[in-house]
C-alpha cells in the first residue's frame, strides 16, 4: 500500500484529496497546522474504511518539518505528496506590507520546499513516486490583490517543470494542477452567481470532488507518462 501525505488537508479541497486517494488504496497522512480537530475527524472518517494518520507541524517551520518527516519515514517512504498548503493575505501591491508578502511566499513556495526535499531520496530509492503541487488559476492569469499568491504559485510552476526534469529517469512525476473557482464556504461569500457566470465560461464552480479526481489520476499508475505539466481545472477560464 503506497503512502500518501497531503498538506493543507483539513480544507475542502484537501479533505476531498485525501477521501479521493484513500479510496484508490493509499495510507493517507492528513497534515494540518492548526486546525488539529478536523484533521483527526477526517482520519477517523477515513479509517471507518481506509487507513490513516494524521500529523501536525508548520510547513513553513523547516526544522519542525524535518522532525515531523523524519518520524514518518521511520515507518517507510512516502510515494505520494500532495502539496496542498496554502494561504491568502490579499492587498493591492501599493499597500501590501512586506508580512502579507512574506507569509504567503512562506507557505505556497518555502512549504512546497520544507514538505519535499525530505521525502526525495526514500522516494527515489523505491524508483517510484508522484508529486503533485496545487497551485491557482491567480498564477496563470494573474488577479487584482493577489500579486504575493500569484508570484508564490507562479514559483511553484517554474520549481515543479524543473524537479520534473530531474525525477524523470527515476519514475517519479511532478505535476501541478491549478484551480479556479472552487465551492467552498469562503468562495460562496465572496462570489455571487451572477459573478461566477461572468468570470467562468462553464458559468458554475468547481467541486472539490472534481479537483480530487484529477490529482488521484496524477497520483495513479495511468499518469505514469505525464510530467512536468500544469494543469488548469478552471471551468475554461485560462
Amino acid at each position: 500500500m503506497k503512502r500518501a501525505l497531503v498538506t493543507g488537508a483539513s480544507g475542502a479541497i484537501g479533505s476531498a484529496i485525501c477521501r479521493r486517494l484513500a479510496e484508490a488504496d493509499m495510507q493517507i497522512i492528513v497534515h494540518c497546522n492548526r486546525n488539529a480537530e478536523a484533521a483527526e475527524r477526517l482520519a477517523a472518517e477515513i479509517q471507518q474504511h481506509g487507513n490513516a494518520q494524521t500529523v501536525c507541524f508548520d510547513v513553513t517551520d523547516v526544522d519542525a518539518s524535518a522532525a515531523a518527516l523524519e518520524q514518518l519515514l521511520e515507518q517507510g517512504p512516502i510515494q505520494v505528496v500532495v502539496n496542498n498548503a496554502g494561504l491568502y493575505d490579499d492587498a493591492p501591491m501599493p499597500g501590501m506590507s512586506r508580512t502579507q508578502w512574506q507569509r504567503v511566499i512562506d507557505v505556497s513556495l518555502n512549504g512546497f520546499y520544507n514538505v519535499t526535499q525530505p521525502l526525495l531520496l526514500p522516494m527515489i530509492r523505491t524508483r517510484w513516486g508522484r508529486i503533485i503541487n496545487i497551485s491557482s488559476v491567480s498564477a496563470l492569469r494573474g488577479n487584482r490583490g493577489q500579486t504575493n499568491y500569484a508570484a508564490a504559485k507562479a514559483g511553484l510552476h517554474g520549481a515543479s517543470k524543473a524537479l520534473a526534469l530531474e525525477l524523470a529517469s527515476r519514475g517519479i512525476t511532478v505535476n501541478v494542477v491549478a484551480p479556479g473557482l472552487i465551492t467552498s464556504t469562503g468562495t460562496q461569500q465572496l462570489f455571487t452567481p451572477e459573478q461566477v457566470a461572468t468570470l467562468v465560461p462553464m458559468k458554475r464552480f468547481g467541486t472539490p470532488e472534481e479537483v480530487a479526481d484529477l490529482v488521484a489520476f496524477l497520483a495513479s499508475e495511468q499518469a505514469g507518462y505525464i510530467s512536468g505539466q500544469i494543469i488548469a481545472i478552471d471551468g475554461a477560464m485560462t
